[in-house]
């Protein structure tokens, strides 16, 4: 499996941004696809989920600002992100979460999203 990550970029606050994560190769078992971002000096930390079921979880900070969606026909995840702060600026990864009896993670490598005030 490999996740592509693109759609980051420079915006003002308060502008919205889409990201998506293209993804190739087999999609089995039970999974999560989720978004994780790593500002700069901070640990990675999870934004947001959505499970097969599509069931959804968001921090708190992002909580109604920030849509986690997914279309599994084209095997992509998406984050659209309304209402930009600065503080949202960090490099955003897509994961997806594997579990076939083992929990396998697959990770991809980040797109940087800045936002000025």
């Amino acid at each position: 499996v490999q996740l592509q990550a693109f759609g980051g970029g420079s915006v003002q606050a308060g502008e919205s941004l889409k990201l998506a994560c293209a993804g190739f190769g087999s999609f089995y078992g039970i999974s999560l696809m989720r978004w994780y971002r790593q500002a700069p000096g901070k640990e990675r930390e999870l934004v947001a989920a959505i499970a097969g079921d599509d069931s959804t979880h968001y921090v708190d900070s992002v909580k109604g600002r920030f849509t986690i969606s997914r279309d599994n026909a084209k095997n992509t995840l998406y984050l659209q992100m309304n209402s930009l702060k600065p503080e949202d600026t960090a490099v955003y990864y897509c994961n997806y979460y594997r579990w076939d009896g083992s929990a396998t993670n697959f990770w991809g490598q980040g797109t940087l999203v800045t936002v000025s005030s």
